[in-house]
C-alpha cells in the first residue's frame, strides 16, 4: 500500500501528489458539504475506504499503457484479416462530474508482423479506462496506443457506454447509450473494413 501510495503518475508526473491523510480529509469535506456528519457511524471510515478505492478506481495514472502491449508472437504468414475482441467490459469516470461512464469495448486491428496475446488487448482498455476521462478520449487513446504499439495495418475501436452524469443528475435519462469510434490505418482509409468490423460485431451480438 505504501508503495503505490509514492507511485509518480505517469500522465501529470509534475503534480505534487497529496499524502493518504490529505485525501481523506477532501473526502471528510465532501461529507459535510453534501450535508451529512463524517462523524457518524456509518461514516466514520468512509474517507479511508475512497482513499483505497481510488489507488484501484484511478491506477490507470501510475501505469504505463505500453506495458500492456509486452505480450507478442509471430503472424501467421497467410493471416492478414481482423482480429477482434468484443464486448470487453469497462468502467471508468466522467472528468467534468467524477460519477461513473460504463459498458463495452469493441477492439480490432489487422497485424502486420505479429500479433498481441488476447488478454492484452482488454488490460489495454482497463488501463487507460482507470483515469479520469471522456470516453471520446478513452476511445482514440485505445486505438492510437494499440496502432503504436503494434505497428497494426489498422486497429478499429467502438465504444458503448452509460454515464451516470447523464442517468442520475442533469437531465436524468438512465439507460441512455452514447457509441464513440476511433479508426486508424486501413479502417480510416477503406470504408470496406469498417464495414466488416462492424459486422463481426453485430455477427457476436446474436
Amino acid at each position: 500500500m505504501e508503495e503505490r501510495q509514492k507511485a509518480i503518475s505517469v500522465i501529470a508526473p509534475a503534480v505534487k501528489r497529496p499524502t493518504r491523510e490529505e485525501a481523506e480529509a477532501a473526502v471528510e469535506v465532501l461529507i459535510r458539504w453534501a450535508g451529512d456528519n463524517p462523524e457518524r457511524e456509518g461514516l466514520r471510515e468512509t474517507p479511508q475506504r475512497v482513499a483505497r478505492a481510488y489507488l484501484d478506481i484511478f491506477s490507470g495514472n501510475f501505469k504505463s499503457p505500453a506495458d500492456d502491449l509486452d505480450a507478442t508472437f509471430p503472424k501467421e504468414a497467410d493471416y492478414g484479416e481482423i482480429v477482434l475482441i468484443s464486448d470487453i467490459q469497462f468502467y471508468s469516470h466522467c472528468e467534468h462530474h467524477l460519477v461513473p461512464f460504463f459498458g463495452k469495448a469493441h477492439v480490432g486491428y489487422i497485424p502486420s508482423e505479429k500479433i498481441l496475446g488476447l488478454s492484452r488487448i482488454a488490460k489495454l482498455v482497463r488501463t487507460f479506462a482507470h483515469r479520469l476521462q471522456t470516453q471520446e478520449r478513452l476511445t482514440a487513446e485505445i486505438a492510437e496506443e494499440l496502432q503504436k504499439g503494434m505497428n497494426a495495418k489498422g486497429v478499429a475501436v467502438i465504444m458503448e457506454a452509460e454515464h451516470l452524469c447523464m442517468s442520475m443528475r442533469g437531465i436524468r435519462q438512465p439507460g441512455t447509450q452514447t457509441l464513440t469510434a476511433h479508426f486508424t490505418g486501413v479502417f480510416k482509409d477503406e470504408p470496406i473494413r469498417q464495414s466488416q468490423f462492424i459486422s463481426l460485431i453485430r455477427q457476436n451480438e446474436k
